[in-house]
């Protein structure tokens, strides 16, 4: 498959997509003074893509007009682990590296939901190799992110 049978707007505004996590790490990384704050803008970004993805899956089972429960459970899943994960540092309850490290690896392993759900994206050629592109760019910048919080 191609990923020049991809439309033009997808093919570049995807990529787009991980330039927000890769300044974040670029703060992170030269900035050290605002190490903290690029640890929180990132988590925020990765725990807003999460939830993004979340809905992409809703929207998905909707179309097909699919009646199990587990679709939309998955679907829900990634709101409600972003959501835990943003709020747990800001809770106290662990650091923002740990945060960070979560957001990143459901990141990395989301495209793995994608076959639970349903095939009407990812069955478009050239799907598959842009969204483990992006997932891969995106879980691995927010678990770079992480580690240099730690």
């Amino acid at each position: 498959m191609s990923r020049q049978t991809l439309p033009p707007p997808v093919r570049l505004l995807g990529p787009a997509g991980i330039v927000p996590q890769a300044i974040c790490v670029a703060i992170a990384l030269f900035l050290p003074e605002y190490r903290f704050v690029a640890g929180m803008a990132g988590g925020l970004y990765a725990a807003l893509i999460l939830s993004f993805l979340g809905g992409l899956w809703w929207i998905e089972a909707l179309i097909r007009g699919d009646r199990r429960t587990t679709p939309y459970v998955v679907a829900v899943l990634p709101s409600l682990i972003a959501w835990a994960a943003w709020l747990a540092p800001l809770a106290g309850l662990t650091g923002m590296a740990g945060s960070l490290l979560v957001l990143g690896l459901v990141i990395l392993i989301s495209p793995i939901a994608d076959r639970s759900i349903g095939r009407l994206a990812s069955d478009m050629p050239g799907w598959w190799r842009l969204r483990w592109g992006l997932s891969i760019g995106l879980g691995g910048l927010t678990l770079l992110l992480g580690v240099l919080l730690a």
